[in-house]
């Protein structure tokens, strides 16, 4: 054994006398077997002579017998697997030229054990072992560290993303510093077609709402979504005919309540487009399920802003219909789809199953208890905006 450290140090500093020549070599074998390396970005040729001399000389002061100081090795190792991790050079080609640099290291060694005794021989076996345990406890200590660098890079790209998001909802979009650094972020233009999509949480479903993000994802919109008061917000790039596709999506994804606001043609507009998706939102019942845009539910809103209008709406226009008990629910569900099919009532009996006469009866029933005359555009108005105020009472 002593006879081996003597030959492995004896080697080693051979090796170290021709340090440059070992670096020019190992230089021109990892460019011959990687483009990345021969490129010269991210990491330039200098770059990469200075670390290979480094690394060479760590190798063949571990080998030799020769260390120096304590963790020395595993540390110049973990610093360089932080560096390419931050340089954006893949970890397999990284490793790969750890791989070659063993590989240049060993085919050196052997050149050397040639000219040895037949006993010495004997022992290039032993010292082939020792060569690439150096080099694999390199490449582990490399690797280690640069996959976590890579965590930690992930989770800093991460939270400045959700940064930036959270400062265009809040309505700093209009900085153009602010607007710049969020698409960059981001990897959306700043002009382009968006909307933003805010869903409700399942107060009884902590796993709610679903991330509809994949799902966008695979019929080719990109969003970005974050957790935000009790509902999720979402921005989605849309194209122009994508609108109904949007909330098939997020029903398909049993999204619970979703408000989605109108399409906006610049990131900064994102503020006013999450206060009008709330708005879309507000206007929904807590249950059914229901995805609406705020165009579908402009009446709705619009009422909804104004909560003692719409009270005022449903008693002018409904008051008497509204206290008639049992007849209530009935006269109710025929006012609404009399108006829905223009009022006809050969179109309501069709959709209620019932007859037309049936339709006229209720109506006049309707008419009587209101005081409006069913005739009047006025009444049909009022009856129209009334029984959306009352969806409002939730």
């Amino acid at each position: 054994m002593d006879e081996e450290l003597a030959l492995r140090h004896e080697l080693a500093v051979t090796l170290i006398d021709d340090i440059e020549g070992l670096v020019d070599r190992l230089a021109a074998d990892i460019c011959a077997h990687s483009t990345s390396y021969a490129s010269g970005s991210p990491v330039s040729r200098e770059d990469l002579r200075l670390v290979l001399r480094g690394n060479m000389e760590l190798a063949l002061y571990e080998f030799g017998g020769m260390a120096t100081t304590d963790h020395r090795f595993e540390a110049v190792a973990a610093e360089n697997g932080r560096l390419r991790a931050e340089q954006g050079m893949p970890l397999a080609t990284v490793l790969q030229a750890y791989r070659r640099g063993g590989r240049v290291l060993w085919q050196a060694m052997a050149d050397w054990m040639r000219d040895r005794s037949p006993a010495q021989q004997r022992l290039v076996g032993d010292m082939a072992g020792a060569v690439w345990e150096t080099i694999d406890r390199f490449s582990s200590a490399m690797a280690d560290a640069y996959r976590l660098r890579t965590l930690e890079l992930e989770h800093r790209e991460a939270s400045r993303r959700g940064a930036l998001f959270e400062a265009l909802l809040d309505g700093r979009g209009d900085e153009p510093a602010v607007a710049s650094a969020a698409a960059t972020a981001l990897g959306v233009p700043r002009h382009g077609r968006y909307v933003v999509v805010v869903i409700a949480q399942d107060a009884h479903d902590p796993a709610s709402p679903p991330d509809p993000g994949p799902a966008l994802k695979a019929v080719g919109m990109w969003s970005f979504w974050r957790p935000r008061a009790e509902t999720v917000a979402g921005l989605v790039r849309v194209k122009a005919s994508d609108g109904a596709p949007l909330g098939d999506v997020l029903r398909a994804q049993g999204v619970c309540r979703a408000g989605i606001s109108p399409p906006f043609e610049e990131l900064s507009a994102a503020a006013q487009g999450l206060r009008l998706a709330r708005r879309a939102l507000d206007t929904l019942p807590p249950t059914g399920g229901e995805v609406a845009s705020l165009d579908e539910r402009l009446v709705h809103a619009a009422l909804g802003a104004e909560p003692e209008i719409a009270e005022r709406l449903a008693i002018r226009y409904l008051g008497g219909v509204l206290r008639s008990g049992v007849e209530r629910p009935v006269l109710l569900e025929t006012l609404r789809i009399w108006l829905d099919s223009g009022c006809s009532a050969s179109g309501a009996a069709t959709r209620l199953f019932c007859h037309r006469n049936t339709i006229l009866n209720r109506i006049g029933r309707v008419a009587e208890l209101t005081g409006w005359p069913a005739e009047s555009g006025e009444a049909r108005l009022g009856w129209a905006l009334a029984l959306r105020a009352l969806e409002l009472e939730h």
